[in-house]
């Protein structure tokens, strides 16, 4: 018998998400990113899956990841840092895939600034995490390999 293995879980970090363990650790925790990845994996592992992961400062360069993930993930993890609040072309590329998507933030963005309490990605975003820390990546994986 011939098993289909199921297509990875996109794991994207937007600007300043390299500098998480340095930047603002009172806010972010003193996780790394490499730790956030590597959290990732071993979650995706609990149920048979995968995750592939993309940093960058840049829109464009996130922009071009969600292009090509269309017709080869199965869903979509995304921390879009500040773009959360500014990004309309953020939120237009992430529709392309056609795929689950799950919008996550490691502080709470509703007990902060204002202009945090707005995000252009929640509402095509099939769940919201937020004010978990790391753990809601976990979280976030979890949900979408059991869908």
């Amino acid at each position: 018998m011939d098993t289909e293995r199921a297509d990875p879980i996109l794991v994207l970090n937007g600007p300043n998400l390299n500098m998480l363990g340095t930047r603002q650790p009172e806010v972010y925790g003193s996780d790394t990113l490499d730790d956030v990845v590597a959290l990732c994996e071993r979650t995706a592992a609990k149920f048979g899956r995968e995750v592939v992961a993309f940093q960058s400062n840049h829109e464009g360069a996130l922009i071009d990841r969600i292009h090509a993930a269309r017709g080869t993930v199965a869903a979509i993890v995304i921390n879009p840092g500040g773009l959360t609040h500014t990004s309309v072309a953020l939120r237009d590329a992430l529709v392309i895939p056609e795929v689950p998507i799950v919008e996550v933030h490691i502080s709470n963005v509703h007990a902060r600034e204002e202009f945090r309490h707005h995000s252009f990605i929640s509402p095509i975003a099939t769940a919201v995490v937020a004010g978990m820390g790391i753990q809601g990546y976990a979280a976030a994986v979890e949900f979408l390999a059991q869908l």
